[in-house]
């Protein structure tokens, strides 16, 4: 999209917004494997959802894949941030390939409650959608224990063994107001219901919604820059809407269309979890003209880092490279 005539007076910037540390260290996790593996170096699946993101890296080197079948005996392979099955990791162990997981530790959560509950004999209630990779790798560890539903009005035909063995577990990148009332449809129809002991939607899906909240009654049209595969962006989009007001999902300036504009004084943005900051900057260029004002609006600031996985640096120990502890904090790709 070029310059815009459309008559704005201030453009919000919702803070915090863009990557978080689960996807900043899947980033780093692939730009490490490309400088200490030898080539070819394989991901199964998009690293996190955003096009920008996966075009940068397979530039870098990296070759994308749906299925492990497309790589080669002895390669290396890095699994998306969205975790895996375990049929994927044993096919992987089976075929000898050298493995580096990049799956986000909070996803890794909700898989180890999974494990847990399941060893425990509870029949688990997975909020989330069906399709999506990480409820598809989540499911994978106990198919024949996990019912899946995406919403309040399904809990009424959830026909489980013994109403008094039940256990949930969420996506970790769903709306928070969606998912409670799921979980209050849930606790309503099996009172002995159990939960994890802290929540699984990500600090991150539920500090971006609390900046949108904080927006939402501030401008007359918010914009959130995110891929329409990537859940936690397309949450904000209804966060927004349920709080009245005006809406879209855009994969970057281009997807703006002028007809959003008209009447739009106020104009907020933000960016999906797996945006990277450069969207953001071209998006305020597009839309700013001489007066419009910028003004950063935060509800919390987030400094969380997460550890490498040892795989990549015992990698980068056989040939003589040092690693850093923890991903970096990055602003754009």
């Amino acid at each position: 999209m070029s310059r815009v005539s459309a008559p704005i007076a201030e453009i919000l910037l919702a803070g915090p917004r863009g990557f978080c540390a689960g996807v900043e260290r899947a980033i780093d996790i692939v730009e490490l494997a490309l400088s200490v593996c030898r080539p070819p170096v394989y991901v199964r699946k998009e690293i996190v959802h955003n096009r920008l993101v996966v075009e940068t890296l397979r530039t870098q080197g990296a070759i994308f894949v749906d299925e492990l079948r497309e790589v080669p005996d002895d390669a290396t392979v890095i699994f998306s941030a969205h975790g895996i099955s375990p049929e994927v990791r044993h096919e992987a162990e089976r075929r000898r390939l050298r493995v580096i997981d990049a799956t986000c530790p909070l996803v890794t959560k909700v898989h180890l409650e999974a494990v847990r509950y399941a060893r425990e004999n509870y029949s688990i209630v997975l909020i989330g959608h069906q399709d999506h990779d990480e409820v598809i790798g989540t499911l994978g560890e106990a198919p024949e224990r996990i019912h899946v539903i995406a919403s309040a009005g399904q809990v009424e035909k959830l026909d489980v063994p013994d109403p008094e063995k039940i256990a949930y577990l969420t996506q970790t990148t769903l709306s928070v107001d969606d998912t409670r009332d799921v979980i209050e449809a849930l606790r309503r129809r099996f009172p002995k219901i159990v939960g994890p002991s802290r929540d699984d939607i990500c600090y991150a899906t539920q500090n971006r919604q609390a900046a949108v909240k904080r927006l939402a009654d501030d401008v007359d049209l918010l914009l959130v820059i995110g891929s329409a595969n990537s859940s936690n962006a397309i949450r904000l989009v209804e966060v927004a809407r349920t709080a009245g007001t005006r809406a879209h999902l855009i994969n970057d300036v281009g997807d703006i269309r002028p007809e959003w504009l008209v009447g739009a004084r106020r104009i907020g943005l933000t960016a999906g979890a797996s945006t990277p900051e450069v969207l953001v900057t071209e998006a305020v260029a597009a839309l700013r003209r001489d007066g419009v004002s910028v003004r950063e609006v935060h509800v919390v600031e987030e400094d969380v880092r997460f550890a490498l996985p040892p795989e990549l640096a015992h990698m980068a120990g056989e040939r003589g490279m040092t690693l850093p502890a923890r991903t970096s904090m990055r602003q754009s790709i």
